[in-house]
């Protein structure tokens, strides 16, 4: 059974990949990660161990800064970067690229085009087979031009892709209002890749201290539908890799995303709330379902059910929910 696939011109032995998460952030759990069939891994985002050693220091930054884009958690004036600089980050690369042999994706988090720019060359050099850029603004002021956010993912993407030559994904996000629009203006700006979609933290409030939180946002394979939607839309539409991120929890989650048109996917959640043998067993699901139903390759299936070879378009096209309602039996 051939399980192969290609990724931003990186040859994977499976779909898998195991995406930016506390899985990822130790040596040990990348070495169990690869051990249990992981085909490739994207490190922790190098801005949370810079926060993890400096915060008070950002803190202060920010609150300075606060006339900028502060609210984004991707921004960072210049002078805190060059005060942060490290070479942990850098060194861990090293160490994991010399001791695995699937692909390692190095992870960088931010809006402007400040001085986290330079990082990117330096995740290069340091072995870096690909990097995935996760740009997630969310505008907090009622003056700001939708066109304005864009742009700002754009040249985000532009100054990365000025530094580096290894394939960059962008991981976007559900919010824009033309999301295969964007996907293009982001194929045309240099995206190797596309990831359907970042998951971002969930906002609550504490009844208890009165105040607004994060909260951690596990997904389910109920949360795989606009996944399973834009990968349909988008496949062999633009010169990029699609990449389903959002609900992959399982092999049927991972049949039906290769049938939509992605060519990877990404799991967190499940592996988190499983363990790092779960990789294995959703592979054992894999190819046991497979060889039922006669596959031989995850490339025979990619797209075959995409907008373009679907019998029924709709489901992808249209919010036809009084179809639905009309349906339904209790």
């Amino acid at each position: 059974m051939d399980l192969t696939t290609t990724y931003m011109g990186l040859k994977l032995k499976n779909p898998i990949i195991v995406g930016a998460s506390p899985l990822t952030s130790t040596f040990e759990s990348i070495l169990e990660l690869e051990k249990n069939g992981a085909a490739a891994v994207v490190l922790h985002s190098i801005f949370e161990e810079q926060i993890n050693h400096e915060i008070g220091e950002i803190d202060h930054f920010l609150f300075k800064g606060s006339e900028s884009y502060a609210e984004s958690l991707g921004y960072f004036p210049e002078v805190v970067l060059s005060n942060l600089e490290s070479d942990a980050y850098l060194d861990e690369i090293r160490r994991v690229k010399e001791n695995l042999s699937i692909p390692v994706i190095a992870s960088l988090n931010g809006v402007s085009k400040g001085g986290w720019i330079k990082y990117a060359k330096k995740l290069q050099e340091a072995g870096a087979d690909a990097l995935e850029l996760n740009i997630t603004y969310i505008p907090t002021d009622i003056n700001t031009d939708a066109r304005d956010v864009e742009q700002l993912y754009l040249d985000a993407l532009q100054a990365v892709k000025e530094n580096v030559t290894i394939p960059v994904a962008v991981k976007m996000n559900a919010y824009f209002s033309a999301p295969a629009q964007m996907a293009k203006r982001l194929s045309d700006t240099g995206a190797d890749g596309l990831v359907l979609y970042d998951r971002p933290v969930h906002v609550d409030i504490d009844l208890e201290n009165l105040n607004s939180v994060q909260v951690i946002n596990k997904s389910s394979s109920k949360d795989l539908s606009e996944t399973l939607r834009w990968s349909a839309i988008l496949y062999n539409r633009l010169p990029l890799s699609l990449c389903a991120s959002t609900g992959v929890h399982t092999h049927e989650d991972i049949l039906k995303a290769m049938m939509s048109g992605a060519d990877a996917v990404q799991m967190v959640s499940a592996i988190l709330e499983h363990g790092h043998s779960y990789i294995a067993t959703v592979l054992e699901n894999l190819i046991a379902w497979m060889e039922e139903k006669e596959y031989i390759s995850i490339e025979q299936m990619k797209g075959s059910i995409s907008l373009a070879h679907t019998s029924n378009p709709a489901a992808y096209q249209r919010a036809n929910y009084m179809r639905i309602l009309t349906d339904y039996r209790f």
